[in-house]
């Protein structure tokens, strides 16, 4: 069993299959069909070839009669009996006289042609050169489907894609929708109640104590405003690669301190309270605004996800990496969930009921690795979760 190989082919080659018990038949058949463009496999027994068909995908095969142990006609048959051979053209040759009909007979087990020897190379040549091109074209007609299939898969997930684009947005838009009314629907009440009081000249309602109050809460419901317009701001500029990030010397249990003090208030209101673990300080080359950014959001998760119970916030590092950790207690994340709540527009359920416009975790991602940090998430259902932000303590933001 041989191989002759083309010499310097640059393009696909046709693959064709001799078969013939004499050796100096091969290399005669051989040297009349030959060319740049193919590659000759040449057996000497119906098992060599059996072993070559199952492995190659040829575009002809030139199959001796009168072979010993398995004939041409019986591994005409093989082939047409399996569906990796089925579709191989088969041409016989044989040296027996005509008159014992071997014609007959090979084109009843599937032959495409039969050639009496001594072969006429011309004539050899010219068949082998029409299956050779009939191949080529079924080989590109085959590459054309598989290219318009891609085609019309790509065109599909395109449609996907454009489809989950146009229901995010709708989505989005709902969530923007809701989100917003609220804050706005307790400022309108709020004018409202202050107007009805101006109109029966209750000024009594306006003393110092009520206006600090109502400061408070309108300065609460600007601000919940004005979260929500720096998030969508925010997804802007990171999509469009032009968030800045602004590195100077910055100090995180500082920060800690106050943020975790900051929201003590809403802590309370949540029914629990922060409990700090920072030793020691932690300096480092970071955009102090971009990190109290990254930390309020994980502390504010901490507390709508906590389900009431402490949220702790550790502070830990070495002389290359500083970490803070943000455990909370609550009903932890499901496994199915934990790769999505980092993507835009992915919400928990706070308490039951979705909170916020669900940017929070992708922006921190974001933030987190425009420092060259990282942010991750671990958790299990039923066991809370702990979110850890790492970042280099290196000048390199």
């Amino acid at each position: 069993m041989n191989t002759m190989a083309p010499q310097g082919a640059t393009r696909d080659v046709t693959k064709l299959l001799i078969v013939d018990d004499l050796a100096e038949n091969l290399r005669a058949l051989n040297a009349v069909i030959r060319a740049d463009d193919r590659v000759v496999y040449q057996a000497s027994s119906g098992e060599e070839a059996l072993a070559l068909l199952l492995e190659h995908d040829f575009a002809l095969a030139i199959l001796d009669v009168q072979m010993p142990g398995m004939d041409g006609f019986e591994l005409a048959e093989l082939m047409r009996g399996t569906d990796k051979t089925r579709h191989i053209p088969i041409v016989f040759v044989s040296a027996a006289g005509k008159e014992l009909n071997y014609a007959f007979k090979g084109y009843e087990t599937g032959a495409v042609d039969f050639l009496y020897k001594p072969l006429d190379p011309d004539a050899v040549r010219s068949k082998v050169n029409v299956f050779v091109d009939l191949h080529c074209q079924r080989m590109e007609i085959r590459r054309r489907v598989e290219e318009q299939q891609a085609t019309m898969n790509e065109l599909r997930a395109a449609q996907e894609e454009m489809r989950y684009a146009l229901r995010m947005r709708d989505e989005f838009m709902s969530m923007v929708a809701h989100e917003l009314r609220t804050p706005l629907n307790t400022l309108y009440l709020e004018t409202q109640m202050r107007k009805m009081q101006l109109d029966k000249g209750n000024t009594s309602a306006f003393g110092p104590e009520q206006l600090a109050g109502m400061v408070a809460r309108d300065g609460r419901q600007i601000q919940s405003m004005i979260r929500l317009i720096d998030d969508m701001l925010d997804v802007s500029r990171i999509r469009s690669g032009v968030l800045s990030i602004r590195p100077c010397d910055t100090e995180l249990r500082d920060i800690l301190q106050r943020l975790t003090s900051d929201l003590a208030r809403q802590a309370a209101d949540a029914g629990t309270h922060f409990e700090l673990e920072a030793p020691e300080p932690v300096n480092g080359c970071w955009d102090e605004f971009r990190i109290e950014q990254v930390i309020i959001n994980l502390l504010t998760n901490g507390l709508r996800y906590g389900g009431g119970k402490p949220v702790r916030v550790r502070l830990s590092a070495d002389e290359n990496e500083a970490r803070i950790d943000v455990i909370d207690e609550g009903a932890g994340i499901p496994e199915d969930m934990l790769g999505r709540i980092f993507l835009p527009y992915e919400r928990g359920q706070g308490n039951g009921v979705p909170s916020g416009l669900g940017l929070g975790l992708y922006i921190s991602r974001q933030l987190a690795e425009a420092h060259q940090g990282t942010l991750t998430v671990r958790s299990k259902p039923g066991e809370g979760s702990v979110f850890t932000l790492a970042l280099p303590r290196t000048a390199g933001a």
